[in-house]
Formats: C-alpha cells, structure tokens, sequence
C-alpha cells in the first residue's frame, strides 16, 4: 500500500502557498483588513444597526480574494475543465482544505462564509447535472464569475432534518394563461439570501407527508413578490445571513421546476457526500491548528520556572487530540480516494456511511481541540485575542447544520446493524 500523496498535489499545494503569501496577504494587511480577522474580527464583519448582516467591506475583500484566486486559476480548482476548472478530485479537495484551514484564520480561507480560494461550487454542478438549457445559459456562468448567488431553500421552522414532512407547498395555478405554480410556507436558516439572485425551493407539489417522493425544487429569483424576509436570525458566530421567510402567494412559472417535478429531494441529496467530505477536511485542519498552536504555547510558556509542556496534565489531553488527528485524517484520505474511483451514485452505495464517519467525527474533533487550546493558554486562549473562540464558534454549527451528527451517527448505525446499506441484505454482516 502506498500512503504518498501524488507530486502533483504536493507541488499544488506548494503553489497556493506561494499564491497567498505574494497575493492574499498583502491584501489582508492592507487598509487594516486585519480588523476582520483579529480580536476586532466579530464587530468589524458585522452592520449590528442592519439587523447583524455582514458588512459591505467585510463582503468586498472576500469578493477580491476570490477575484484574485479566480484569475491565477485556483478558486475554480474542483470544477471541470468546461467550466474553468482542473478537474480537481476528492482526495485533493480534502488535502488542500486540511492544507488551508491548518494555516488558521485567514482571507486565505474562512469558513465562517465558506469562503476560501479554492472554492465549492455544488449549485453550479446540480444545474449542470439537472438544469435545462436555458436554465444552465442563464445561471452557471453568473454563479462562476460570482456576479450571481444561488440559496439553497430546504429548511422550514419546524422541519430540519427531515424534509420529507416539508409543509411549504406548491399547486397549480395559471396567470395570464401561462401554466406555473402558487407557492406558500415558510423557510429558516437560508443562508446568503441578503445578496442572493436566486433561490432553490423546495416545495412539495404531490404526495402525503413523510413521502421522500413528491417535493420539487424550483428556481425563485430573489426579489420576488410574495416573499418577505421577516428577520435575520443572530447566531452563536456573528455576523449573521441566515433569515427566517414567508411565502405567499409566491408564483413561478411550469419552467422553473429545476429537474424532475418530484425528485427533488434527489437534487437536495445530489452534493452532499462531497460537501461533508471536504468539510470534514476543514474542521481536520482547524482542528490541527489548535494543537500545534497549543503545543508550541506549552513549551514557551514556564510558569513555576519549567516549560508548561512538562506537565503530563497538559501533554496527555494533546496527545489524546493528536492521535485522533492521525487517525481522522487517514480515514478522510482514503474516504476521499475511494470516492475518487466510482461513479457518484456508487458513492451513496458503497460509502455513505464512511463519509458520515468523517464528518460527525471530524466536527467533534475540532470543537475538543478548541476548547483545549483555550485551556492550554488560559485567560488569553479564552480572549479574543487568540482565534481559538472563533475556531470554536463556528465549527460548533456543523454539529448541527452539515447533517445533524445525529443524523450521521444514525447513518453508521443503520449500516453497521443492516437496517440500510450493503449488509441489509446479508444478515447484518459484512
């Protein structure tokens, strides 16, 4: 077996460093834009008198970062070679977010806004994969360029995990003689609708409730009438571009049904494996960071007159965080590079549960070793003047929102017991 990562992707990697250090960093120390990401970082990102949205500045250096990753060729890495992209895979999407997020925080990468310059694309390839003609010509070349943004419309108040109860509903209602659907509910937690052109809806249009069958995902363009933001939701990590919104009356025409009328959960599910495997890279290498900081502070730091690291009590709880380190990031490799060998369907096959592992653990893992970095350096670690809160807060979400862990664990356990997967059909066994 061997356990060496290709040249190419090691020189790549090279490359982004070189990038960041001649490009993204200057930018960073220039016009204090080290305000966002130092102990001012939550109030310079935040407009608190606009109801705790992100600050136009704040946005607009993240837009130049990623106009500058854009054209030296890296934010499109992942994509095909048709859209602009390297045909970036699995295992080097994971390796290059661990690479990234292990450098901390940065205009590099920053994943508060998922923001990074090797970027994630996923509506861009659900339009590809299920879009029409024209629905591909009018939107994936604004989503590349990033003159147009795409919601991501699943969530409803009082469901989250579970679509399939999805109350918004979409009937069939003509206007002016063209065919098209009413559509009314609510939606919660749909990210970047503030600067949003578009927004994949998810309404159901058929079938009974807790059917997975019978809900359809529909272009919305952002502003439209009958939509109404009623508030943006303030979070553990601020700023905040989550709302909560009504839709009422909403109407949109037969064509912007986006694939199939009752698949749409298909679509829903169609990037999922991808996202999870390279979000687990990222609390990896965040994760990684806060041990290697924590390490480093131990041994300069001597209290008492000898370095902290000499005590057992502030080794053994770092030890424990790096060995799991290892083990994760080996799972996470070899996850990604079995994914990398098979077609996606194959993915949901084969290695869901492998993919939730990553995450679940991955999520977990980086909000230990947050905590513990905070511990290690005391007052300080617990200050705003480290970015171990930072690192905290927000990976803290993806408890919850990348699939509820529960929801992963739920995922392993039904593949490990036979309920789903290869063993359902063998007796549980494998």
């Amino acid at each position: 077996m061997d356990f060496d990562l290709p040249s190419d992707l090691t020189d790549y990697l090279a490359t982004l460093d070189r990038f960041i250090a001649d490009e993204i960093a200057p930018l960073q120390a220039a016009d204090d834009n080290e305000r966002f990401f130092d102990h001012r970082r939550e109030w310079a990102r935040t407009d608190w008198d606009r109801g705790g949205l992100p600050r136009h500045d704040w946005e607009d250096l993240l837009a130049e970062a990623k106009r500058r990753a854009d054209a030296a060729g890296h934010l499109r890495f992942a994509l095909p070679a048709a859209f602009g992209g390297r045909d970036g895979g699995n295992l080097a999407m994971a390796v290059i977010r661990e690479h990234l997020a292990a450098k901390g925080l940065g205009l590099h990468n920053d994943l508060q806004n998922e923001h990074s310059i090797v970027g994630n694309f996923p509506t861009a390839l659900m339009i590809r994969d299920f879009g029409t003609d024209a629905q591909r010509e009018a939107l994936i070349p604004g989503i590349l360029d990033g003159s147009l943004f795409v919601a991501f419309g699943l969530t409803e108040p009082d469901h989250g995990s579970d679509a399939t109860h999805m109350e918004t509903r979409a009937v069939r209602e003509s206007r002016d003689g063209v065919a098209g659907w009413r559509i009314d509910g609510e939606k919660m937690w749909i990210t970047g609708m503030h600067v949003a052109s578009h927004c994949l809806l998810f309404a159901r249009t058929d079938g009974a409730a807790g059917d997975a069958t019978g809900i359809s995902c529909f272009v919305m363009p952002n502003p439209i009438e009958g939509l109404k933001i009623e508030e943006y939701l303030w979070t553990f990590n601020m700023p905040t571009d989550h709302p909560r919104m009504t839709l009422d009356g909403v109407w949109l025409p037969e064509d912007a049904i986006l694939g199939t009328a009752g698949d749409g959960l298909v679509l829903a599910q169609h990037f999922v494996h991808e996202n999870r495997i390279r979000q687990a890279a990222s609390s990896l290498g965040a994760a990684v960071y806060c041990i290697e900081e924590s390490i480093a502070y131990a041994r300069a730091r001597k209290p008492f007159g000898k370095p902290l690291a000499a005590n057992q009590g502030i080794q053994f709880p770092l030890v424990e965080l790096a060995t799991q380190a290892e083990m994760l990031r080996q799972l996470i490799y070899k996850t990604a590079w079995e994914m990398d060998r098979m077609p996606k369907p194959e993915v949901e096959k084969r290695l869901s549960d492998k993919v939730s592992m990553c995450n679940y653990w991955a999520n977990r893992l980086v909000c230990e070793a947050a905590d513990r970095a905070m511990q290690v350096h005391g007052g300080i670690g617990y200050s705003r003047h480290k970015p171990f809160e930072h690192i905290y807060r927000h990976h803290r979400r993806y408890r919850i929102t990348e699939g509820a862990e529960e929801i992963q664990m739920r995922k392993v356990g039904a593949w490990l017991f036979g309920y789903a997967g290869p063993r359902r059909h063998a007796g549980g066994r494998p």
